[in-house]
């Protein structure tokens, strides 16, 4: 019997309706699309405001607020998040947070470009009631800034109280830069170092690295988002930026990447950036026609057969499978040599007196190109399927078209 005659009865309604389940299909699809997208940007969408001392930072030692300046006035500030892009001919601001980052990487990308480096100088702690915002610990110690650009060059830094003075720009009088030294003020000395921006005794505030287009910063605190609360301080921090940006480029840069906040490659990202994102979007819409080749059937439903068939023909075709499997099909040459004879005694008249051999020789004695006796015993004889079907076919064809004219 068939396997399907027993659902036969079966209702085709299920649980759910098709639209239900539609609907359930697609919003999986969203969902599931929306998490591979988010888990492969995720690390690129962070916000930054996480109270460090780097260009997304809003609180207090952060320099969005200086990012933002420079955006307001044309300046076009740029955020780089990924290394391969620190070998811009613009100027870079580099922000390191402790002594203990590896800056080779970025200064080895940087020998003769504008770079502008910034040393730590406080140590915080996250403010408990508004998110992005700080609160001073302390210091961060001597130590820690010398530490950033060792051992390549060797810098020492001194704190020291600060009156509020006014501090002197020496080899930038032309931009102005009029900054009043915070309090505490840090400064720093080194050999080779080209003072541009000191303090009344003569210690380096802002300083180039001998003949290199690197700048040293000492004190965070003259553009950082404290320094720019007042009008004169955002306009002296914009004045640094273009004294800086001496070589006319149009955009200024702020490195991110060693705050750690730089992209991260992953094979998932590279899936949704080009040029792979073609091959995304071709799978996405091969599997959609997928699903729709499968959701929406083209024509009517056809069942699959009984596993027994109805009639007559089903029982032979089931007795010759199964002598076949048997391989015992050579063996009914004798037989079917046997149907012939019984049908060529009733078709061409053979007397009733005659029996067995007597019946062959009359047989043989017809008009047909060949006699019956070689062709049963080539039948009889037959030792596999080929040579079989080659005798049965020749007993048909004595029987039905050799001897036509004796039958009629």
């Amino acid at each position: 019997m068939s396997d399907l005659t027993m659902g036969q009865g079966a209702s085709g309604e299920g649980a759910f309706r098709p639209r239900t389940i539609a609907l359930m299909i697609v919003v999986g699809l969203i969902g599931f699309v929306g998490m591979l997208i988010v888990g492969a940007y995720a690390p690129d969408l962070r916000s930054g405001r996480n109270g460090g001392a780097h260009a997304l930072s809003n609180g207090a030692t952060g320099y969005a607020g200086l990012v933002a300046l420079a955006e307001a006035t044309g300046r076009r500030p740029q955020i780089v998040r990924d290394k391969r892009l620190l070998d811009v001919p613009d100027l870079l601001v580099v922000t390191p947070e402790s002594g203990y980052i590896d800056m080779s990487e970025v200064l080895g990308q940087r020998t003769d470009k504008p770079t502008l480096v910034i040393l730590p100088k406080w140590a915080t702690m996250p403010d408990k009631d508004t998110t992005g915002w700080v609160n001073y610990v302390g210091l961060a110690g001597r130590g820690n800034a010398e530490r950033v650009l060792a051992p390549a060059d060797k810098l020492t830094v001194a704190i020291s109280r600060s009156q509020g003075f006014r501090l002197v720009s020496r080899a930038a009088r032309e931009y102005g830069m009029r900054f009043t030294a915070p309090r505490p003020l840090q400064t720093f000395s080194g050999a080779g170092v080209l003072p541009l921006i000191t303090d009344r005794d003569g210690r380096i505030v802002l300083g180039a690295l001998g003949t290199r287009p690197v700048y040293v910063l000492s004190d965070p605190d003259l553009i950082d988002n404290r320094g720019l609360a007042t009008e004169a301080g955002a306009r002296a921090a914009l004045e640094l930026l273009d004294y800086l940006q001496h070589n006319g480029a149009e955009s200024i840069y702020f490195d991110v990447t060693l705050n750690g906040l730089g992209h991260s490659s992953s094979p998932l990202k590279l899936a949704f950036s080009p040029p792979f994102l073609a091959m995304t979007l071709a799978i996405a819409a091969v599997l959609l026609l997928v699903g729709i080749q499968a959701v929406a059937r083209f024509g009517p439903a056809r069942l699959r057969p009984r596993a027994i068939a109805f009639g007559k023909a089903a029982l032979i075709d089931n007795a010759a499978t199964l002598v076949r499997r048997a391989g015992r099909e050579a063996a009914l040459g004798s037989r079917y040599a046997q149907v012939i004879r019984e049908r060529a005694v009733n078709a061409f008249g053979v007397p009733a007196r005659l029996r067995d051999g007597a019946i062959d020789d009359y047989l043989d004695r017809l008009r047909g190109r060949a006699r019956f006796t070689d062709l049963a015993t080539a039948a009889t004889q037959a030792q596999d399927r080929h040579a079989l079907a080659q005798a049965a076919q020749a007993l048909h064809r004595w029987a039905i078209t050799d001897n036509k004219e004796t039958r009629t």
